[in-house]
């Protein structure tokens, strides 16, 4: 479909439809887990300038969302749960959308760069080139590895609110940057393993597709037992502490059951009751990040009062 789809809809877009291309779901999951590295990095900045980080983090996490709607356009025009996105609707033009990408992506990364400092900001334009390129273009038509490895670029944040305040990198970072990806794919899969008609039908190689369902419930049990040292080890890291090693060994537990869980389901019994245990799952796995990051920040809440931390 052209760029006069919008006109040929005779719809209009208002601000909300350009917030949307932004994808403001994805990023706050993006801000936060940004903020929590910013917050535990070790150093100090004043308040208006990690205020000024954190808000170009998230234009640069925008950025990607909108060069990704741009150039997934024919697959959210297919995708039941995408087609009421602004291109495939008609509301936002996909001229449109590529030119906001471009000018946040620009933006994003000179004003961070210059707001902390350089290595933040060409880090933020890797982890936009990284999604758009390398995830978006070429993994997710190509591999159903796409989630793996394109997983990298949501792992990126807190590496990017840690290098804001220290200029570089750190085991510390490291290891919040492989808690999100090794968490990607069971949190994806699961979500695809009650959406697979939609990528199916969209052409989209997800494993689910590719493997069959009873594959990826295999996957997402590995997965979720090779995830489980990762936030352990960030426990026991000089920004971990015992509130932290406790909600890990919580969290992985119940993450773990819920796949073992999964992996005993048949099909024939998981479409009869409408995926349910694999759309709590889901659900599970997002309060299972927001829930780790959380207890880094009140580590470091706790810390002037020498009760976080080791």
């Amino acid at each position: 479909m052209s760029d006069l789809s919008a006109i040929d809809h005779g719809q209009e877009a208002g601000f909300g439809d350009y917030v949307q291309l932004l994808k403001p779901r994805v990023m706050s999951l993006v801000v936060f887990t940004a903020m929590v590295g910013l917050i535990v990095a070790p150093g100090h900045v004043h308040p208006f300038v990690a205020f000024t980080a954190i808000l170009f983090i998230a234009l640069g996490g925008g950025a990607s969302g909108a060069l990704n709607m741009w150039y997934d356009a024919d697959i959210d025009r297919v995708m039941r749960r995408t087609q009421g996105r602004p291109i495939p609707a008609g509301r936002v033009t996909e001229g449109e959308a590529l030119g906001l990408g471009l000018a946040l992506s620009v933006l994003s990364c000179l004003m961070l760069g210059l707001a902390t400092n350089w290595f933040a900001g060409a880090f933020l334009g890797f982890t936009i080139f990284f999604y758009v390129v390398i995830y978006t273009m070429w993994l997710k038509r190509s591999t159903p590895q796409n989630i793996v490895i394109g997983g990298a670029a949501g792992a990126f944040p807190p590496m990017i609110g840690w290098a804001a305040v220290t200029g570089g990198a750190s085991v510390e970072s490291l290891l919040m940057f492989l808690l999100i990806f090794m968490w990607t794919p069971p949190h994806f899969w699961s979500l695809a393993l009650f959406m697979k008609d939609d990528y199916s039908r969209a052409g989209v190689p997800m494993l689910t597709v590719t493997h069959g369902r009873r594959a990826a419930r295999r996957h997402i049990l590995a997965y979720t037992l090779l995830l489980a040292p990762f936030p352990l080890a960030l426990a026991l890291s000089s920004i971990g502490g015992p509130v932290t090693l406790a909600a890990s060994v919580v969290l992985n537990l119940i993450f773990i059951l819920g796949a073992v869980r999964i992996v005993r389901r048949d099909e024939a019994s998981a479409e009869a009751d409408g995926y349910k245990a694999e759309k709590a799952f889901f659900r599970f796995s997002l309060a299972y990040l927001f829930l780790h990051f959380s207890a880094l920040l009140v580590e470091a809440g706790l810390a002037p009062f020498g009760l976080g931390g080791w």
